[in-house]
């Protein structure tokens, strides 16, 4: 009976580990100056970390990025990065890539309102002494090719949009307090 057990949680760890899953060599259990906003009181580098992600569903279709800190003190959390509309070809994001300046995102993704009134990627920046937040990174994997939003579409607006067409997701998650 143990035999057949630790055969059992062996084949389940096995198919664990193909499943879709994200990694980011930039993000190791905390954030660090690199991916912090510069304002709101807050002086960081307001870099998005690279992402890498892997075993894609059958019938993904492209692919959407959010980064979300539940504990901000708004009552509906802080969107600190929304992006959708990625090929399914593409399975990573150069570090930076939301900086909409640099053109470093895959042709034809849209990267859309955050809570910060813009587009792009917008850093860690709890409130001092707020404590530790939680900022979860996930990619979906989504059967559309295409969600018909642009960069002026609110956080809630993708996130339906997001909801409605999830083969799978897989996050990341980093804390950080000031």
């Amino acid at each position: 009976m143990i035999k057949f057990i630790v055969a059992l949680l062996m084949g389940t760890t096995l198919l664990l580990a193909e499943g879709f899953s994200l990694k980011s060599n930039d993000i190791l259990g905390q954030l660090s100056n690199e991916q912090v906003f510069n304002g709101f009181g807050c002086k960081g580098e307001n870099i998005s970390p690279a992402l890498e992600w892997t075993n894609a569903p059958k019938g993904t279709q492209s692919f959407a990025i959010t980064m979300y800190d539940k504990d901000a003190p708004t009552g509906s959390g802080w969107w600190h990065w929304v992006v959708f509309n990625i090929p399914a070809e593409v399975t990573s994001l150069a570090k930076n890539s939301g900086d909409t300046l640099a053109n470093l995102m895959p042709k034809d993704a849209v990267q859309s309102m955050t809570s910060y009134g813009k587009s792009g990627f917008g850093g860690a920046c709890p409130p001092l002494g707020h404590g530790p937040h939680q900022y979860v990174i996930t990619v979906y994997a989504l059967g559309t090719k295409k969600l018909d939003l642009d960069a002026n579409a609110s956080p809630a607006l993708v996130g339906y949009m997001l909801n409605a067409n999830t083969l799978a997701k897989a996050s990341v998650i980093a804390y950080y307090a000031r």
